[in-house]
């Protein structure tokens, strides 16, 4: 995100901006009240042109009603945040251990690894995904446009939708970038 010309922000996404983040790496507890208005912050930039954003933030913006709120029921309720129940959580066990779900770590098989449930089981699994052995020297290629628009053609990306193959989880790698200690950009390959 940046901004395009002058304007007064909060010193909440101020901080965003200064620290190059995105909105879903929204600094606050989801379901805060700062979460909220920093979504609903960036929609009004956005939507005046004052604000730039990343292709996936731009699908929050647009696309989204999160922050927004409605009465339901005789309650505010915020738009487009379904609360976690239980079964949702991003907690589980997965041979007796603690595991979160749906983060994907480095090492193990192969490069990278996740814990995620099988929705027809319901049970934990382990997804190995990346190069065998680290893959020595093939690295992460996220900084060249032209290699990501490749990979995502030659493995069908746009159509890898099951969490439970290492395709989905290698198609979805730039989006946890961060958190994996790779430089480039976010978001998607394709």
């Amino acid at each position: 995100m940046k901004l395009l010309s002058e304007a007064i922000v909060s010193e909440e996404l101020n901080y965003h901006l200064e620290n190059n983040l995105t909105l879903a790496e929204n600094i606050f507890r989801a379901g805060s009240s700062k979460y909220f208005s920093t979504f609903n912050e960036a929609r009004v930039l956005y939507r005046a042109g004052v604000l730039e954003v990343t292709e996936d933030d731009e699908m929050f913006l647009k696309e989204t009603l999160v922050g927004e709120t409605a009465l339901y029921e005789g309650k505010l309720v915020h738009l487009d945040f379904p609360l976690p129940t239980p079964s949702t959580l991003n907690e589980a066990e997965y041979q007796g251990k603690k595991v979160d779900l749906n983060k994907p770590k480095r090492g193990g098989t192969k490069k990278f690894y996740v814990y995620t449930k099988n929705p027809k089981t319901g049970k934990v699994i382990k997804v190995a995904f990346g190069a065998k052995d680290g893959g020595g020297n093939l690295a992460v290629k996220l900084k060249d446009p032209k290699r990501r628009k490749a990979f995502a053609d030659r493995h069908n990306c746009d159509q890898k939708n099951d969490k439970t193959k290492p395709g989905y989880w290698s198609c979805r790698l730039p989006a946890y970038a961060k958190a994996l200690g790779l430089s480039g950009a976010g978001g998607r390959w394709w």
